[in-house]
């Protein structure tokens, strides 16, 4: 079984920590993972960029075909939009939904929820705030992360572990950060997850 993962976002937030420590998670469950090049790295606010491919067998490409993505991990609303055609009809989009306006003719927000809301599979909801209210404003990609964790066929534990390997140089007190962070993020989905199942 392969996960296909999109991670997009602007550089600068952090979509290169939670490639990383999904690597990690991933490798420690004996998995085979591939990552293809990120674009847009070389500049501070420029979108970035990547795919990440998780499989219990070889993989021959680190490219995910179009249409064949399970989810796109997004800490950027506008970014999420972007590479809608690289998921599939059953996939997920996981997306902060507080802009980084980066282009002087970003869109309206409303225009961008509005597309963003008739996505069958969506959790959306301020990221950043989230973090900044349990304390730790520059982990809004942890909290990306936890909402992401439902949907990535990877043991809890080991994606907590690997965020406690990434942060542990450190120190205690970032990893527990990261850590909380990454909790709330996956409580929030997974009360979407049960309130859905409910309705």
């Amino acid at each position: 079984m392969t996960t296909n993962i999109i991670l997009a976002g602007v550089g600068g937030q952090g979509i290169l920590s939670i490639a990383n420590v999904i690597g990690i998670a991933a490798l420690e469950n004996n998995l085979h993972l591939k990552q293809a090049e990120v674009h847009g790295m070389s500049q501070r606010g420029g979108d970035v960029q990547s795919n990440l491919r998780i499989s219990d067998s070889p993989i021959a490409s680190d490219l995910i075909p179009y249409g064949c993505a399970d989810i796109i991990i997004s800490l950027e609303p506008m970014e999420a939009l972007r590479y809608l055609f690289y998921l599939r009809k059953t996939g997920w989009v996981v997306t902060n939904i507080n802009p980084f306006v980066n282009i002087p003719n970003y869109p309206e927000m409303k225009d961008v929820m509005q597309e963003l809301e008739k996505m069958d599979n969506l959790i959306a909801f301020d990221m950043d705030k989230m973090a900044k209210d349990l304390g730790s404003p520059r982990s809004s990609n942890m909290v990306l992360l936890g909402a992401s964790a439902p949907f990535l066929g990877l043991p809890l534990g080991l994606i907590e572990n690997g965020i406690s390997k990434f942060f542990e140089l450190k120190g205690e007190k970032i990893v527990d950060l990261n850590l909380k962070c990454f909790t709330a993020g996956y409580e929030e989905a997974r009360n979407f997850l049960n309130n859905r199942s409910r309705s």
